[in-house]
């Protein structure tokens, strides 16, 4: 998602661009993504620059969103639901009453709900809930419909997409970036590169030292199941402690998701499927109905800090789109933004200037 958008916006610009993807677009990280556009739910008092960085791209989604449509005549699947935070028992909701105090601090848009005013607004909830939290301005999109839009988008700008081609070494000539090297051997020249792999985007080969960016695979499982009787047991995005149950408006919804430190292992586990049923099904009793479509598993990519890489790098010429966590689908505007500001020379947004990969040079330094 984010090397699509980052490839759309820079064609648009004017710039030469070609796509150099392993095994077809989105079918990694992105394919398994929530798509929850929710900076304000996932909002933590230890991570003001990201929160604000996150609201900035969820306020940039809607022209994003409608200029992809006007340009493709397609669907990229951006829903308004907003977000119901819940809690089900006192611990719960003791926990949940904090979350309240914090956003209300900042003033942040959010309404405290008892648990009857919350079955108000979706009777399919369980009796049993103790408070909720309504969140209007979260919302949500299908990923895998944005990125058919955003290939489709990239290709009529007058990007390349190469696919298979993967990239397996950075090649730098009077130290700064020459091209890239392919696993076949073929070198391509260019004088950017845009690091956009994901948890890969470590694993390419040729980085000096001093560019490099820790960067590992946080693991996670997540399902795509429907509702045989149709859209409408749910029109809100709801989030549990500690998953989330996504409605794509159509009857499809997707539950996840795990947060796993198991490196690049993909392997799918009984526990984590049973215990994300188990918490949906208390919630929503509906659940135990629906068809399991799909299970998945994927890997994010998570930095030293859990916060994105944007910008430019340590040698000249290479600029980083990565380490976006949790938080790819969300940012993937703002992330597109902000590179293609890099590579036309001019100043990032303020809000990412927290999010340079020169934070990270001191680290690599003393190693």
């Amino acid at each position: 998602m984010i090397g699509l958008a980052v490839g759309w916006r820079a064609a648009q610009r004017g710039l030469r661009v070609t796509l150099l993807e392993r095994a077809g677009t989105g079918q990694a990280t992105s394919r398994v993504a929530a798509g929850m556009i929710a900076p304000i739910s996932e909002a933590s008092p230890f991570e003001p620059a990201l929160l604000a960085l996150g609201r900035e791209s969820a306020r940039r989604y809607p022209e994003f969103v409608e200029e992809l449509t006007e340009a493709t005549g397609l669907d990229p699947g951006y829903r308004r639901f907003g977000t119901l935070l819940v809690a089900r028992d006192a611990d719960e909701a003791e926990a949940l009453d904090r979350e309240l105090a914090f956003r209300q601090e900042l003033g942040l848009p959010v309404r405290r709900l008892l648990g009857r005013e919350a079955r108000s607004l979706e009777p399919a909830l369980a009796p049993t809930l103790r408070l909720a939290l309504d969140i209007p301005d979260d919302h949500a999109i299908d990923p895998r419909a944005l990125t058919r839009v955003l290939d489709r988008a990239v290709r009529d700008a007058g990007a390349q997409v190469r696919c298979p081609a993967e990239a397996a070494e950075l090649v730098i000539a009077d130290r700064r970036v020459a091209g890239v090297r392919l696993a076949d051997g073929e070198l391509l020249s260019a004088e950017h590169v845009v690091m956009a792999a994901g948890p890969w985007s470590g694993q390419i080969g040729g980085m000096p030292p001093e560019a490099q960016i820790p960067l590992r695979p946080v693991k996670g499982q997540i399902l795509a199941l429907h509702d045989p009787a149709g859209p409408g047991l749910l029109g809100r995005v709801l989030r549990m402690q500690p998953g989330y149950l996504v409605p794509r408006g159509d009857g499809r919804y997707v539950l996840g998701a795990t947060m796993e430190e198991r490196g690049f292992d993909t392997t799918a586990t009984a526990g984590a499927v049973f215990e994300l049923l188990r918490d949906a099904i208390e919630l929503v009793p509906g659940v135990s109905e629906f068809v399991l479509d799909e299970l998945m598993v994927g890997t994010r990519p998570g930095t030293a800090d859990n916060a994105p890489v944007l910008g430019p790098g340590a040698v000249a010429g290479l600029h980083w789109a990565t380490g976006h966590h949790r938080h790819g689908i969300l940012l993937t505007p703002m992330t597109a933004d902000v590179v293609v500001a890099g590579l036309v020379g001019e100043a990032p947004p303020e809000v990412a200037e927290p999010f340079r990969a020169e934070r990270f040079a001191a680290a690599q330094v003393g190693g």
